[in-house]
């Protein structure tokens, strides 16, 4: 007789009883429960087993002593033959087999060590690798910048009222639930922390402008707490790393960009939310002239297969304390609507939506430039007398035409949120140092220059005083 039955995840033939396939007793009881027949051939075939009787009790009472599992053992016969079904069930907490985890990968067997058991204890207890408690870090240590930024877009999204924000960093850490007996947890670390990385290696994003496939012009990494992260690397990489075609509307200039600066952005918090922090791989995200790839070292979730990412589904970030965090400030959409934003943030400006595939060990994201950019790019190269597009692509942060716009805007006195929203930059600490401190006693001068911290102090242009 044949089982009519192929080895799989769930299923696995053996010809005669070993105690070694306890293993794979421990393996079906790790991952999603399983069958294991003893007495059947790789093909199925029925071959039966010597000494059934004494396997009878020999096989549940190892299983029994060894792990502490009681299974479904079933002696079944075909003819003569006599062979043994043994069901094994998902166990809700992590089984071992002489101190040592096995789980199914497909058909196979993998032994359980380092991050991929420390995945199953975390899964088993029900806990999230971001909930975990970080010993020996204050309050006093984190970013006051990240706190500054969390404020201000929860104010400005509604998502916390003004009593919320109006606490002290330890209180809004406590409401956030960031804390686990007195302990700040990892989420608190990565959104807050000035350095998570001293307890989560690659907890960064690398930026690169591939020339080619091969040649790498330029490269920055972007370091610090990942609120300040991202809103750095959004603000690099639309003003270093990519061209924009200019036009404008009356006196106001506009900037378009080859793919969406809203969609990027949702696409960039989708990984930080998203990303495996186990893996010591930072975010990576290589830009060319007509297309980036974004890639993040984490996974889709099973409820959510890739054909449907761009449809309604659940929202079931890997790091959900994290995803809360970037939640109540507004910089997240729940319910997994952050497709459904890309894509139409990809509408509205005619721009491609992103390819997304898992054929790189992780998730990544295809961005490409339209038809229609890369027509306008092209009559653009044949035609230079009409400037229809400024070169952003260049080794410096701080374009030399960008520091020229930012002075002639100065020509009265600006606030330094006026020079920001200008800059079309949210990133306070960034338009300072690499944009304001420039410029400041060469083309730029305070208007209070005796008190330079004063709530009333703006900037104008040197030549104008």
């Amino acid at each position: 007789m044949n089982i009519n039955k192929s080895e799989s995840q769930n299923i696995e033939f053996k010809q005669s009883w070993r105690d070694e396939y306890l293993k794979w007793i421990c393996a079906f009881a790790n991952t999603d429960g399983g069958t294991l027949y003893i007495g059947v051939k790789d093909n199925g075939d029925v071959c039966g087993v010597d000494d059934s009787k004494k396997l009878t009790e020999d096989i549940p009472n190892k299983i029994r002593n060894t792990m502490g599992l009681i299974c479904d053992v079933k002696t079944l016969k075909d003819g003569i033959l006599v062979y043994f079904k043994i069901i094994v069930d998902k166990y809700p907490f992590p089984v071992s087999y002489h101190g040592k985890y096995y789980k199914r990968s497909g058909s196979t067997l993998q032994e359980l060590s380092g991050v991929e058991l420390d995945k199953m204890i975390l899964f088993a207890q029900g806990r999230t690798w971001d909930s975990i408690p970080v010993p020996n870090v204050k309050v006093d240590d984190l970013e006051n910048d990240a706190f500054r930024l969390f404020r201000k877009k929860a104010s400005d999204s509604g998502r916390l009222d003004k009593a919320s924000l109006e606490v002290t960093n330890e209180t809004l850490l406590q409401n956030l639930h960031l804390f686990e007996n007195n302990n700040l947890t990892r989420a608190a670390i990565l959104a807050f922390h000035h350095d998570p990385e001293n307890w989560v290696t690659g907890a960064y994003i690398k930026i690169a402008y591939f020339e080619n496939e091969a040649d790498i012009l330029y490269q920055d990494e972007i370091h610090g707490p990942l609120i300040l992260q991202v809103e750095k690397t959004i603000d690099l990489i639309y003003s270093k790393y990519m061209k924009a075609l200019i036009s404008y509307d009356d006196i106001y200039r506009k900037e378009t960009f080859f793919f969406p600066r809203a969609a990027f952005r949702e696409l960039l918090l989708n990984a930080v939310i998203h990303k495996d922090y186990l893996s010591t791989t930072p975010i990576q995200i290589r830009i060319y002239k007509d297309k980036i790839r974004l890639w993040n070292d984490g996974e889709l979730p099973k409820e959510v297969p890739l054909e449907n990412l761009y449809k309604e589904h659940i929202s079931k970030p890997r790091n959900p304390n994290l995803a809360n965090v970037f939640f109540k400030c507004g910089m997240i959409e729940s319910w997994g609507r952050g497709f459904e934003k890309i894509v139409s943030y990809c509408q509205e400006e005619n721009a491609k939506i992103p390819q997304i595939d898992l054929s790189l060990g992780g998730v990544t994201a295809r961005c490409f430039a339209s038809d229609n950019y890369i027509a306008l790019m092209t009559k653009h190269n044949e035609n230079e007398d009409t400037p229809q597009v400024t070169p952003q692509v260049t080794p410096q942060v701080t374009p030399q035409v960008k520091l020229e716009e930012l002075v002639e805007f100065c020509r009265e006195p600006k606030t330094l949120k006026e020079m920001m929203n200008f800059m079309n930059l949210n990133d306070r600490k960034n338009f300072i140092e690499k944009w304001l401190k420039p410029l400041l006693g060469k083309k730029l001068q305070y208007t209070i220059p005796d008190k330079p911290n004063s709530r009333l102090q703006k900037y104008i242009a040197l030549e104008n005083k």
